[in-house]
């Protein structure tokens, strides 16, 4: 059996599969190494019941994530991973790859990725050229839902927000200057909080302050990623990933033509086609 994972900072995405055959599929929270800590994600793996059940089954895990950009934390995911899944082989990577693999296989292409994080890259067709992107959600994220909740946080806190807003935000969710900043600045992982108000967002994206901000982040995003890219890579395709990149996939492209770039596939998660690609593989 093989297991195939795709975490963002919200959600992680399992599949495993066995004889060509998809068996299970189904959701965790998110597991990020650059927040987390061995025993916390293996405190994560005993809590499901799908995992537990089928732990010893499997033997290879394909393991994709934000915060899994460089070895060292490709190794604490391996390591947390090797302790609950004794009979795997377990090979972690960055979630930029697996969305290049999803949307590209084998060929060559720039990958943007706008979910709760965002990053973009070229991919060779077989790996990630290495580039000064993903900084994190404190740094960077722009146009992702982290980037989105820091804005729309910012504006409620300073009473920059259209009051017909703040009345729909306070109706949905419980905050106040107190719990936003305890949150934010006093919890293990902030970025869950913020990427909490992604279904709040989406629901009220056709308001005139809501949707501002999206596309505002929207547009940071293509100038910051995307026209440098495709100034070193003038020919190359163009796809992404990621809930942001779907859910608002017809002002990304809107966007992205203002730039003179053409948009080809877009896809939310990347999970399904990485299960078929590795099935095809073993």
């Amino acid at each position: 059996m093989i297991a195939v994972v795709y975490s963002g900072s919200r959600y992680a995405d399992w599949r495993l599969a066995e004889k060509g055959r998809i068996l299970h599929g189904f959701r965790t929270t998110g597991i990020n190494p650059y927040i987390q800590d061995e025993r916390f994600i293996q405190q994560l793996l005993n809590k499901n019941t799908q995992l537990i059940n089928n732990a010893e089954r499997i033997r290879k895990i394909y393991f994709f994530g934000a915060g899994a950009s460089s070895r060292e934390r490709q190794l604490k995911i391996e390591k947390a991973f090797m302790q609950f899944f004794k009979n795997a082989k377990v090979k972690a990577s960055h979630d930029v790859l697996a969305s290049a693999i999803s949307t590209f296989g084998n060929e060559k292409g720039i990958i943007g990725i706008i979910g709760s994080g965002s990053n973009a890259a070229y991919y060779s067709g077989r790996k990630i050229v290495e580039n000064n992107y993903g900084l994190g959600y404190i740094l960077a994220d722009e146009g992702s839902t982290n980037w989105q909740a820091r804005c729309v946080l910012k504006d409620f806190l300073t009473e920059a927000m259209p009051q017909g807003f703040r009345e729909k935000l306070l109706r949905k969710h419980n905050i106040d200057r107190k719990t936003i900043l305890d949150k934010v600045y006093n919890t293990p992982n902030p970025n869950i909080f913020l990427t909490s108000l992604a279904d709040f967002f989406l629901d009220n994206k056709e308001d005139p302050y809501m949707e501002g901000i999206i596309k505002r982040g929207l547009d940071i995003y293509v100038k910051t990623y995307l026209v440098p890219l495709s100034e070193s890579y003038p020919d190359a395709t163009l796809n992404f990933t990621g809930s942001v990149a779907n859910n608002y996939s017809e002002w990304l492209r809107e966007i992205a033509d203002d730039y003179h770039l053409n948009v080809g596939t877009i896809i939310r998660e990347p999970v399904q086609n990485l299960i078929k690609y590795y099935l095809n593989k073993n």
